[in-house]
Formats: structure tokens, sequence, C-alpha cells
């Protein structure tokens, strides 16, 4: 069976070193900080103060809103403080707490109803947000304003090295399935699509025994391993053939995207009665002791983890929360797990750009390769100009921020970066 695909886009070096590691669970420290900003959206509103006693899955942050989500202590133990400490990509009011080592438990009520509708309650109590990075409250985009007919679960996991959502499919077949199930159910569908990489294609044969004993109606999609086939427009269009158009969201052509570990987690918030607290992630790298695929607290240190897998060597010369795609360039590793945080990478110069760039040729490959037809280099040439509503008109909104232009470009430009830039200004200027 040929595997389908999307237009242009990219081929990437898998470098899967984690693959053949199973889950295990990464120790949780002596002291967790947890972010009240896990998500789009909102920030939660701290629920607890310096001096209480909290249980794993007591609600620390409640939601301030529609968009946002609620937020729980990973340990029992003590609360510190709450202050305001930096993240990956600024800063937010972090829930200290000292763990006192016990991990007593605080679960939600049993969830006896599994109609959509309790289900999805279930998922705001929850705190559910898309796991695959972006982070968007799993209620509201479950809750579509248009009725959609197709429902696909994105276990493409394009981006090199990471192979959490893999290991989770692997080791919990039968969980995950449930609890996809379970997200078609909520959308009033009874039958989903699972999007799997053709390197990959072991999981197949896995996911269909699993749907066979659940008596779920689940099909899996071979799709082609190429970068970003997991982005939610591309993976649509090699699933269905539709096109997402710009400014519109997949449930305006009838469609909702979901991901593994969300699945996962509302399976676990359903029949368990667990609250989002901890998840898998893979630590990964050439200047990683151990490549490993770990289930992590949140509000654990990204020190911790790396330490745990064998500590960060000394021709590191890259840190990065997330791919290396799409993830974000880290100064060091005392910074938060969060319930999005899919990998943790430490790089060597083998592995990593390093140069310094240089002036635009005019090449044309950035467009070439741009997945959503954009054309890159004039967005990141008005975006040095400061003349941002002129990039805005070449598309600068409609970037789904996926690499392949500053990955093509043979002046290795940090067009991703201009583009980060020139949405921040749009919105602060109000284009």
């Amino acid at each position: 069976m040929k595997s389908k695909t999307f237009k242009k886009g990219i081929s990437v070096p898998h470098n899967k070193y984690a693959g053949a590691s199973a889950l295990k669970d990464c120790p949780a420290p002596q002291t967790v900080y947890i972010p009240l900003a896990q998500h789009i959206g909102k920030p939660a509103t701290a629920t607890v103060a310096a001096g209480d006693a909290v249980k794993a899955g007591t609600l620390i942050g409640r939601a301030d809103g529609f968009v946002s989500a609620n937020i729980f202590s990973s340990v029992s133990g003590t609360v510190k403080a709450v202050a305001r400490l930096k993240t990956p990509t600024g800063a937010c009011d972090h829930v200290v707490i000292e763990n006192d080592g016990q991990y007593t438990e605080q679960r939600l009520p049993a969830l006896k109803d599994k109609s959509g509708e309790s289900l999805l309650t279930r998922m705001r109590e929850a705190g559910l947000v898309g796991m695959g990075g972006a982070g968007f409250p799993s209620h509201v985009k479950f809750s579509p304003k248009t009725a959609v007919d197709t429902f696909i679960i994105n276990a493409a996991e394009c981006e090199p090295y990471i192979t959490c959502d893999y290991r989770l499919m692997k080791e919990r077949a039968a969980e995950f399935i449930r609890g996809a199930d379970y997200l078609a159910r909520i959308l009033g569908l009874d039958k989903f699509f699972v999007g799997i990489e053709d390197n990959k294609a072991d999981l197949v044969d896995v996911l269909n025994a699993a749907a066979q004993n659940a008596s779920v109606r689940a099909e899996a999609i071979m799709l082609k391993s190429k970068y970003p086939q997991g982005a939610e427009k591309q993976l649509i269009y090699a699933v269905t053939g539709r096109k997402v158009p710009l400014g519109k969201l997949p449930a305006d052509v009838g469609v909702v995207v979901g991901n593994v570990h969300t699945a996962y987690a509302l399976y676990d918030a359903a029949e368990n009665g667990t609250p989002l607290f901890r998840r898998a992630v893979t630590v990964s790298g050439g200047a990683i002791g151990a490549p490993s695929n770990l289930w992590v607290r949140t509000g654990t240190r990204y020190s911790d983890c790396a330490e745990f897998c064998g500590g960060v060597s000394d021709d590191c010369v890259k840190l990065l929360s997330g791919g290396p795609m799409m993830g974000f360039a880290l100064g060091d590793l005392e910074y938060s797990m969060t319930k999005t945080t899919g990998a943790l990478l430490a790089l060597t110069a083998a592995e990593a750009n390093t140069l310094q760039p240089q002036p635009c040729i005019n090449c044309g490959k950035c467009a070439r390769a741009c997945p959503m037809n954009l054309m890159p280099m004039y967005i990141d040439a008005y975006t040095r100009r400061g003349d941002y509503a002129s990039a805005k008109k070449y598309g600068a909104t409609s970037c789904i921020e996926c690499g392949c232009c500053a990955y093509s470009c043979p002046a290795k430009r940090p067009i991703v970066q201009s583009v980060r830039l020139c949405k921040n200004k749009i919105r602060e200027l109000k284009l």
C-alpha cells in the first residue's frame, strides 16, 4: 500500500535513538516548580498558598476562563511559594512544592457515565490540553462550532529524535485506543483514523489488534516519513485530501485532529480519575548519556531528567526544549517540565547548526520547501526592516513554524525566529 503524504516539505534524518527504550519513571526531585501557564490561553489562577498541604492530583491552579486549563500538583507535600520564574518562552507564576516522597494521590470522582457530554466535562476537569506541543485546551478544541465528520489521531511523530508517542502506543495500545474512542465519542463519531508514518509501521498490527479487542472502529493510515507530516493541515490533506484554507480551522472542513498523548490522558482521567500531572517525554541527542523515554511529573526540572539519563556530556553545543525543528533553544536546564514538553535534547556540534547566518541569496529553496506555500524569504526580509504589515501580507500569520525554510536555507538564516518576532509585533501593534 502506497504511503499517503502532502505537497512539499523536506526529508530529515530520523535520529530516533531512544526508539527501543521502554518508558520508565523518572524520579521526582525534592522540589518541583509547576508553571501555571502550561497551555495556550490565560494562565491558571493559583488556588493554593505557602504552607498548604497538597497531594498528587490536588488542584493548584484553576482555569481562568474558557480558554484556559486546570493545573494539578504532581507530588504530595507542602507548598513553599507561588513565584514568577522563567520558562523556555518567557516567564510565568510557578507553584513551588516540597515533595514529601509519599506520592499520596487525590483523584477525580469516578466517571460512570461515558457519554460524549460527560467525557467533555471530565476533559475540562482533568486539565487536558493538546500534548503535541501547542497546548490548546482540549475542551475548547473538542467543542467545534461547526459539525465535523472526521476525526484523526496524529501519530506521525515526524520530528527527529522524539519517540515518546511511539513508545506510548506500543506499550499502552489498548488504553490509547480506548482514549481515542472517547475523543471520537465527544465529537459524536463512531470511527477515527490514526495517521502513522511508515518508519513506525510495526505499530499498525499492534493498534489494529487493540481496536479489534475493544470493538472500536479505528483505521490506521500509513503516511510517508516526511517532515512536517504531523502538522495539522498537512495531516488532514494526506488522510482526507481536504485543504484547510488560510485563516480557517480544521473544523471548517469537517475535521478535528487529536494527539496520541491527549487520547491516553483522557482514558486515564475517565477510567481512573487521574488528572493530568505527568506525561511521557523523550530525553535524547548525541550529548545525552543514555537516550530514554520517561514518565515525568510536571514541575520536574530538565536538569533532573538529564541527570537520570546519564547527564549531558562536555561536547554538547545546544540544548533544546522540544524537537530540533520546532523546539526552543535553552541557555541552561533550570526549567520545568510541563504538559506540553515532549522532548529534551542535548545536541553535539555534528548534530546542530552552529554556522553564522549569511545574507539571503534569493535561491528560493525556502519557498520550495514550505508546506504552507508561503514566501519565507520575504517574511524574513520585511521583518528585519520592521515592515510587519508587508510581512503579514506575505503570510506571516499563516506560518506553522515548522522550520522547513531554515533547514533548507543554504545561508542558514534564522527564518523561524523572524516569523515568531513578526507574529508578536503584529499582535502588539494590532495590525
